[in-house]
């Protein structure tokens, strides 16, 4: 609340400063840090092809902050309140000629405003889940103007343009033009330095890498690291909350005693590698994804929705997850492609029983392992260059606009925006 509260001015003063009416101006919106990175592949594509083009990104979850201080944009921010006299002024003042929103975060009033201002309002890695709350009632009904407001959106899959229109984006406006996350995983593991100092925590022993995981998944996992152990004392579990508060770390390391294995040993503390290694710090899982022999990831227990599987994908590794990935598409293209194993539904014990056979087998079966985790890195490729196209379409629509006849420097903006 605190940084977002004056968002709008710092917005504004930018504008007021720096808006140049001779060139096009591409403002991306992606709520939170995955969106964040879907919009930044696109925006480095359509940077490449249109140089020219000034661009704005804002986001609203703190998550997204740090992926702000560094993409290369005129201006990063956080995005004021979606109401109405925050809108205008900022689009009066910033003056797009696109507005472009990640994945399904489409604000109405910004949306219908901008729509009504001239603006072409786009949608890129445009998905929306089956289940998701936008297609009930009375959401829907509520968001549907905004949706309409869409003058072009990349789906992700035709199914995702299928519920698009049931959002309210006319069908003729839709094209399936696949995934950005895929070409930002590679981008993201191809620029790991192969001396990173955190591969090192996987040298010399299988391990298994498990990321943003909640409570629900450390039962299960620490429970089958204590079979597995029996069977192969040399095996490591690297776990990564998604939360590391002090009071979550603490409660870990609580049950992992409880369960009989090494004390864990947190990142922070340690320049070795242990059994147990205990995360504590934030952005370093796409890393060390690649110290791993094997991934596990988290939220597939939960409601809060199984967590991104493309990253240890992408590093070649099997992945395993918990039982509730029926909204990952990502996840299913694992399942199917034969570089993912989903554990069974039922209590932790049964899961815990299912995660250490897999677990065993892949230790045992290393030429096995190897080959899952290449389908795995094969998903990932099959599903590259959605970046490109969505960034094509893109400059199709700043090209097709007619150019600015005269700069609007001189309209009035008032400097504050709440």
């Amino acid at each position: 609340m605190a940084a977002r509260r004056h968002a709008g001015e710092r917005l504004v003063d930018w504008a007021r400063a720096s808006r140049d009416d001779a060139r096009p101006l591409v403002w991306f919106h992606a709520a939170s840090a995955g969106e964040g990175l879907q919009a930044e592949a696109v925006l480095r594509q359509v940077q490449r092809l249109r140089p020219d083009c000034q661009s704005v990104y804002t986001h609203f979850s703190p998550s997204a902050a740090g992926l702000a201080g560094r993409i290369e944009v005129d201006v990063a921010d956080y995005l004021p309140f979606d109401l109405p006299q925050n809108v205008d002024r900022l689009l009066s003042a910033v003056r797009p000629d696109l507005l472009v929103f990640a994945k399904l975060d489409l604000w109405p009033e910004l949306a219908t405003r901008a729509s009504t201002a001239g603006t072409d309002v786009v949608m890129v890695a445009a998905t929306v889940s089956p289940g998701s709350s936008r297609l009930q009632w009375p959401a829907r009904a509520l968001l549907r103007p905004g949706y309409r407001a869409v003058a072009a959106a990349a789906a992700v899959s035709p199914e995702d343009g299928d519920r698009l229109v049931r959002l309210g984006v006319a069908r003729e406006r839709i094209r399936v033009l696949g995934d950005p996350r895929f070409d930002s995983v590679v981008e993201k593991v191809s620029g790991t330095s192969p001396t990173d100092p955190l591969l090192r925590f996987g040298a010399g022993a299988p391990t298994m890498v498990a990321g943003s995981t909640w409570n629900s998944d450390e039962d299960v996992l620490l429970r089958a690291f204590a079979g597995v152990r029996r069977a192969h004392p040399e095996a490591r579990l690297i776990l990564v909350p998604h939360e590391p508060t002090e009071e979550h770390l603490r409660s870990i390391e609580r049950d992992a005693a409880a369960a009989g294995l090494p004390p864990a040993r947190r990142l922070s503390a340690s320049k070795e590698p242990g059994p147990l290694m205990l995360i504590d710090r934030v952005g370093v899982l796409a890393a060390l994804y690649g110290a791993g022999s094997m991934a596990y990831v988290g939220g597939g227990f939960g409601r809060a929705g199984l967590h991104s599987v493309l990253e240890p994908a992408a590093w070649g590794l099997p992945v395993v997850f918990g039982p509730r990935w029926s909204n990952s598409r990502d996840a299913a293209l694992l399942l199917e492609g034969g570089g993912g194993v989903a554990l069974p539904r039922g209590g932790a014990a049964e899961a815990a029983a299912a995660l250490e056979s897999q677990w065993v087998r892949w230790i045992a079966d290393d030429a096995g392992r190897r080959a899952e985790g290449g389908r795995a890195r094969e998903v990932v490729e099959r599903g590259r260059g959605a970046s490109a196209r969505s960034a094509e379409m893109l400059v199709e629509l700043i090209s097709s606009r007619s150019p600015r006849t005269s700069p609007s420097a001189g309209r009035s903006v008032r400097q504050s925006v709440p």
